[in-house]
């Protein structure tokens, strides 16, 4: 094996789809740290290449050879390791003197399995920057890649593996930011790495493999990423800390950080519930940003067989204090864990359901190659897929079966409470039910499999699919239960609930500035970020009313139709209750005929409605055609 002295390199990642975590941030620390060592930054020309699921082998092949490499280096993961094989092999073929290697999770835990499965010339196991360079600096001058800590080969089918040696101090590894290696003008978010390892040992989890030491980056690098971040225009970053708060000091210092530089970027954490308090809660509530934390299982028993402990009580005050100040948070459950059964997951889930989380992300367990769980898979009679992504089939005490049940509760509970957005409505539409979460999304699940809609494919359903089921199933649940007295209020506020988190989610329009000219001379349309809907009850009156209770609801207000306007303005939502007539126009306001030809056409005056634009306008519920 051999590099000619100007090698190209071209840094191969696939994605499991097109999403803001598809960030090749592993290939840009490469790339990065090439760029600035003084002994190859001359000599190398890198290229980052990225690559979707979506994608054959073969066009996988042909996007790397159109890069015309010398040197070709995938990044593995479970999701994507038969894919980057048949690569792998099909570059071999075409391109036999090509140098290729692999690095990553699935290369660090499965170093022979993985070297026998495709013609690599090595591989790189742990951090990838020190031995990535070592490797081609021998390449370089045309040495065989052995010796280098952190790398392994085979040699005559024997593997050659060599041990890391420790860590590397990161303040050495120069930003994949600030060295402008990524343009993050192609990609919908930034993934940011901010400290490495993890101080857990979760059975289930590969980090708990490693050590318990925990390396972070310098808090001047971070301020200085954050600056960069708002330079570029960037809109959501998730945060790359396995538990970001254990560092309590350092994790309030970066809050106020982003509080300071980049309070509108949205960023996405990963927390323990036992590290927080009242001041991180409130900071987290005072800058735009999720929290997900990993509550795994409610039974304080089975917790203990993956090595993780549980305290009902503190998890609890723990998580009250995120929904006093207004953070938003969702859960991480996973079913199959040893110990567990399926009314024990079901019981786990009516726990995390009860805490007004923002989403829940439900997992089957995933017995991972190098992990504690996996060596003990066989003792605890633990059945698996053997080939990524390693998903447990059953337990003694979770039956293929149940497994199958829990996916599809997963699924319901995914699509009807997370894409849903029911966490604002949910446990008011159960309680005149007198059922608990778990099994309404259960009965959810049969609902939709009636009517030929398959849940685990709700990815590709819209928000308006998504609401239509869940009012249909609502309104066949209360009929069936003798509750229609309380379908009216239920439906307003799945209703109102849907558009206002719409709206949250949605970029307002410019607002034009004051002129002479008449609204009713211009040709308009209702702006992209407001939402109109009709309700059976003052919706107003039902917003003020401030109860949960749809009993109380019912009883203390009267049913009186209503429209209304809902839309985002500095920083807020805004409700606007509008007379029916106005509900009208907004509605049949269409870009090409003139706002106060509609408004005649609608019977309102040209006082009215000019009035009425000119207010629209100002709040940016109506635009001008462009």
């Amino acid at each position: 094996m051999s590099a000619p002295g100007h090698s190209r390199i071209t840094l191969v990642s696939i994605h499991p789809n097109r999403s803001p975590q598809s960030v090749p941030l592993a290939n840009a620390f490469l790339s990065a740290s090439l760029k600035e060592d003084p002994d190859l930054s001359g000599q190398l020309q890198i290229t980052i290449v990225d690559l979707y699921q979506e994608q054959t082998s073969e066009e996988c092949a042909q996007a790397v050879i159109a890069t015309d490499p010398d040197i070709v280096g995938f990044s593995v993961y479970i999701w994507n390791r038969a894919l980057t094989i048949s690569a792998a092999a099909a570059l071999k073929a075409v391109r036999p003197e090509l140098v290729l290697f692999c690095g990553g999770p699935e290369a660090t835990s499965d170093q022979r399995k993985l070297l026998n499965e495709a013609p690599w010339d090595f591989l790189i196991h742990g951090e990838g920057e020190a031995p990535f360079t070592g490797a081609l600096r021998l390449l370089a001058q045309g040495d065989r890649i052995t010796g280098i800590p952190g790398t392994a080969v085979l040699e005559n089918g024997v593997m050659r593996s060599c041990p890391a040696t420790e860590t590397t101090d990161l303040e050495t590894i120069p930003s994949p930011f600030l060295s402008g290696v990524i343009d993050p003008a192609g990609y919908d978010g930034m993934l940011w790495q901010i400290s490495r390892g993890c101080s857990f040992a979760c059975d289930f989890c590969f980090d708990a493999a490693g050590s318990r030491k925990v390396r972070r980056f310098p808090l001047e690098r971070l301020e200085a990423e954050l600056k960069w971040f708002v330079k570029k225009g960037l809109s959501q970053v998730i945060v790359l800390d396995s538990t970001f708060n254990s560092d309590r000091e350092r994790a309030v210092r970066i809050l106020r950080l982003i509080k300071r530089i980049a309070p509108h970027i949205h960023f996405h954490f990963e927390v323990r519930s036992e590290f927080i308090d009242t001041e991180q809660a409130e900071l987290f509530a005072s800058i735009t940003c999720s929290l997900q934390i990993g509550l795994q299982s409610a039974d304080s028993k089975v917790l203990k067989n993956v090595g993780r402990s549980f305290n009902r009580s503190d998890f609890v005050s723990r998580i009250t204090l995120l929904n006093e100040t207004g953070a938003v948070f969702g859960f991480d459950l996973i079913y199959g864990l040893p110990g567990d059964t399926f009314n024990g997951f079901m019981q786990s889930l009516d726990f995390a359901l009860g805490l007004y989380p923002n989403h829940i992300d439900i997992f089957p367990l995933a017995l991972l190659p190098g992990t504690r769980l996996a060596e003990r898979s066989a003792e605890l009679g633990l059945k698996h897929l053997n080939e990524p992504p390693y998903l447990m089939t059953s337990t003694p005490d979770f039956p293929e079966e149940d497994m199958q049940r829990a996916g599809k509760l997963a699924a319901a509970c995914d699509t009807f409470y997370s894409r849903g957005k029911a966490v604002s409505w949910f446990l008011s539409i159960l309680h005149p039910l007198k059922m608990k979460p778990a099994r309404f999304l259960e009965s959810f699940y049969v609902y939709a499999e009636k009517r030929g809609t398959a849940l685990e494919k709700a990815d590709g359903f819209g928000d308006e699919e998504i609401l239509a089921l869940q009012t249909g199933f609502v309104k066949e649940l209360f009929t069936e239960k003798s509750l229609k007295k309380l379908l009216p209020v239920a439906l307003d506020l799945i209703t109102y609930n849907y558009h206002y988190a719409t709206a949250l989610m949605a970029v307002p329009p410019e607002i034009p500035g004051v002129t002479g000219t008449d609204p009713g001379s211009l040709c308009l349309s209702l702006a992209g970020s407001a939402r109109l809907a009709e309700f059976n009850y003052d919706i107003l009156e039902l917003l003020e009313a401030g109860h949960a209770d749809l009993k109380v609801l019912a009883a203390s207000l009267s049913p009186d139709a209503s429209y209304a306007v809902i839309y985002p303005k500095n920083n807020e939502i805004r409700t606007e209750s509008i007379d029916h007539a106005s509900y009208r126009l907004l509605e049949k306001l269409d870009n090409r005929k003139t706002a106060g030809k509609i408004a005649a056409e609608s019977g309102i005056s040209p006082a009215d409605a000019a009035g009425f634009l000119k207010l629209a306008l100002a709040e940016g519920i109506v635009v001008e055609a462009s």
